[in-house]
């Protein structure tokens, strides 16, 4: 008989991020190691979740998309608590510390059962980036640190995201459970390759460098685009192609005319078919990745994938596993250091080093997931042997991490919009949250 795993993230279709990508793959794959799958997620208005082909049940949510960038589930529904029943869920693994965390968290109290969370994304930047409030910074990293430390066992998707959680923190113990990628080795076929970037200006033999991702300044878009000017300066010719999107598209846009480089730079905005995408990776020569953000580079490994290498920032939680040209080239966190390093490159060098980083730093979904299939064993084994670790006074811990939440929530929406947040706290009031019933 296979094994039930709830897989809870505040993101999901049809809002897609690197984490959201994390959970579809486990959900699709954990049947293969005998263990099915049940996502649980806010919901979304008017998205149809019936063509996945594991169960997904959401939970009501407010619109919180000018604060965090997506809506915030409202993490108390009695529909949830009976589905999870009924599927007889044996673990909880949970992508995110803020609701999905505190879902999880009151679900075990019903079911009695360990919850796993993993550690994806620097929260204190996101934290940062939403307040200058240092009263508020606070404590929003007293609620995601007490959420984390709730759980049964902490994974961290890379060493670094590992050291980013201690520095907000949290004094418990994790494990490293690296992230897969979900496009398989290789180059595309000429002919995907044609397809996919035909009509664009994409001279032979010019070097062809390539961004994917969300388009926002703290990816390190200054460091790439001062970069190539400097380069263009010099009359080095190449072509950049940017692939994604995010808020500061239109400022990067304007940035690189600007600099007097937009005839040199591409920008295709998001490509979700993934073999389009595997194209736009094998047409190009080099990944430019000056990202300290990121806390494992999923990018990276997909580049890898198709026999790209990467430019990294040295001690960057993406460049774990990259040792200077050999699978991939380290820079130091600023453009003449970018701009050195490319203008030294030949086409060749760029080619046999992104052979090795196809060969070194390539992980499977697959792979990865069986890792946690095993863990999670391991995590069961250990809860039905010692016990929940926060067995004293369990509902009032609960009750007090509503309030805490509560709290920083309002207080992060009065610091964004008092007009938008009497529209929210009027849809908290509909729905009950917060009642200590």
């Amino acid at each position: 008989m296979n094994h039930t795993v709830c897989l809870l993230n505040d993101s999901f279709p049809p809002l897609i991020d690197g984490v959201a990508n994390t959970v579809m793959n486990y959900a699709r794959l954990l049947p293969e190691f005998e263990h099915d799958t049940l996502v649980v997620t806010p919901s979304y208005p008017e998205y149809d979740d019936s063509p996945y082909p594991y169960p997904v049940v959401r939970y009501p949510s407010i619109l919180t998309d000018k604060v965090i960038g997506y809506p915030a589930g409202i993490p108390f529904s009695p529909e949830i608590a009976r589905c999870v029943q009924q599927s007889q869920v044996e673990l909880f693994h949970s992508h995110c510390p803020v609701m999905s965390t505190f879902m999880a968290r009151q679900l075990r109290e019903i079911v009695d059962v360990p919850i796993v969370f993993t550690y994806h994304t620097k929260f204190d930047i996101d934290i940062d980036n939403i307040t200058k409030n240092r009263a508020l910074r606070a404590a929003c990293r007293k609620v995601l640190v007490n959420n984390i430390s709730a759980c049964d066992e902490v994974w961290a998707v890379s060493n670094g995201a590992g050291e980013n959680l201690r520095s907000i923190g949290y004094q418990g113990d994790y494990i490293v459970m690296h992230n897969g990628v979900d496009m398989p080795r290789g180059k595309a076929s000429p002919e995907e390759i044609q397809s996919a970037t035909a009509g664009y200006d994409l001279p032979e033999g010019v070097p062809v460098f390539l961004f994917v991702g969300r388009m926002l300044w703290y990816k390190g878009h200054k460091i790439t685009i001062d970069a190539l000017s400097r380069l263009a300066r010099k009359g080095v010719d190449y072509r950049m192609v940017f692939i994604g999107s995010g808020d500061n598209l239109p400022e990067i846009e304007e940035y690189v005319q600007a600099c007097q480089i937009s005839d040199r730079c591409i920008f295709t905005g998001s490509i979700h078919d993934r073999s389009v995408l595997k194209a736009w990776y094998s047409r190009c020569d080099l990944f430019l990745f000056p990202s300290t953000y990121d806390t494992n580079g999923l990018v990276v490994r997909e580049a890898s994938a198709c026999g790209v290498a990467s430019v990294l920032v040295e001690g960057s939680c993406a460049a774990e596993g990259v040792t200077d040209g050999v699978n991939g080239f380290l820079i130091e966190e600023n453009p003449e250091s970018m701009a050195a390093c490319l203008e030294r490159l030949s086409l060749s060098q760029m080619h046999t080093v992104g052979e090795h980083a196809c060969a070194d730093l390539y992980i499977s979904w697959e792979s990865a997931i069986k890792n946690a299939a095993d863990r999670y064993e391991v995590v069961k084994e250990r809860y039905r042997l010692e016990g929940r670790h926060h067995r004293l006074k369990p509902t009032d811990m609960i009750m007090k991490a509503n309030g805490e939440m509560m709290e920083v929530l309002a207080k992060l929406s009065i610091h964004r919009s008092r007009k938008w947040l009497r529209s929210q706290l009027e849809l908290l009031k509909k729905s009950g949250f917060g009642d200590s019933d």
